[in-house]
């Protein structure tokens, strides 16, 4: 559960993300926040996040006691295991024009994080706002609304394995001729992609009906 309350704010957007892996309400103060959550529930490799999970105090440099509040914990399945990641989420703006402001509390929740074994990272829209991040955005509505007709899904995925590789355009014109058929179709393809049934390059390329698509055994 957040140990800060997320106000109502004026200046920006927020909000509950609909989410599975979330430990409590997946709540956001920004677009960004927003998009990183995005982000998390769409990457396979997350177990599970939550938001302002943890508080952190520290004296400033006049010997005042402060509190911090990272945005979000969020565990992922590594090469070495399970790893668990304290993140700040903040514009490049913001972190260039208030530095200073910042950088006390940023240093506390460093260290905060490596006395709990965890590892500390600034995310900005940079690194949020990559193409994986726009594919999940575009697909998260299919993977929700889920397959139209189980016999839609096995259809794409017999004609994609006889095909071994095609694209979205090219896959459907083989199945069927009329844009109405291939508008039936096209929700489900999209969830199947979403759901990693087909595989296609979601960090580098914005999908589209070219993309390259492949069948997963």
């Amino acid at each position: 559960m957040p140990v800060r309350r997320i106000p109502k704010s004026y200046r920006n957007v927020t909000g509950i993300h609909a989410s599975s892996k979330s430990i409590d309400s997946a709540m956001f103060e920004s677009t960004l926040e927003r998009d990183f959550i995005t982000l998390l529930e769409f990457d396979s490799r997350v177990l599970e996040f939550e938001v302002q999970p943890v508080k952190i105090e520290w004296t400033d440099k006049n010997g005042k006691r402060r509190r911090y509040f990272p945005d979000v914990i969020f565990k992922r399945k590594t090469k070495h295991g399970i790893e668990t990641f304290l993140i700040e989420v903040k514009y490049r703006s913001d972190l260039k024009e208030k530095w200073d402001e910042l950088k006390p509390k940023l240093k506390a929740g460093l260290h905060y994080a490596k006395q709990q074994g965890w590892k500390f990272k600034i995310m900005s829209e940079v690194e949020i706002r990559s193409v994986l991040q726009q594919n999940a955005k575009f697909l998260q509505p299919f993977i929700r609304r889920g397959a139209d007709r189980e016999g839609d899904m096995d259809l794409l995925d017999n004609k994609l394995r006889e095909l071994k590789s095609s694209t979205p355009a090219k896959l459907l014109g083989e199945l069927v001729q009329s844009d109405w058929d291939k508008a039936a179709l096209l929700p489900t393809l999209w969830y199947l992609v979403g759901t990693r049934q087909i595989r296609c390059d979601l960090e580098n390329e914005a999908l589209n009906m070219n993309t390259p698509i492949y069948w997963k055994p």
